[in-house]
């Protein structure tokens, strides 16, 4: 299941923004980039009322896989993730984040990557 509109980041801009003004954290299989949300750079976008949303772009490289396939599959399983956990939980702070996979040979290994996905999630605050 993908994710909601209200919940997608969209536009060079807001990457470019997330780019310059973002907090880091790295693990071994990805990086987090957090930002706290501009709501003037989406005006464009016509999205109304988004402020107390968390708002996620997913990155997947071709040096991960070549095949369109198998990064579509990653990033449905790490969109399923926030789906069921941020919802249920409620307790999500309302910040844009960008996840940059890094290459490496996990495509297979489901519970390594929401693992570490998890984990990056704690260590960056977002979920308590």
């Amino acid at each position: 299941m993908a994710l909601p509109k209200d919940m997608r980041l969209k536009g060079h801009r807001t990457f470019t923004y997330i780019h310059k003004k973002s907090t880091k954290y790295h693990g071994k299989l990805m990086s987090f980039k957090v930002a706290i949300p501009n709501p003037e750079i989406l005006l464009s976008h016509k999205f109304k009322n988004t402020q107390d949303k968390l708002k996620v772009a997913i990155a997947i490289s071709k040096k991960v896989s070549k095949k369109a396939v198998v990064r579509n599959k990653i990033r449905r399983i790490l969109q399923e993730w926030i789906l069921t956990n941020i919802q249920k939980i409620n307790n999500h702070k309302p910040y844009w984040l960008l996840v940059n996979l890094r290459s490496g040979d996990f495509c297979n290994d489901k519970n390594k990557l929401l693992e570490e996905f998890q984990n990056l999630m704690f260590k960056s605050r977002l979920i308590k």
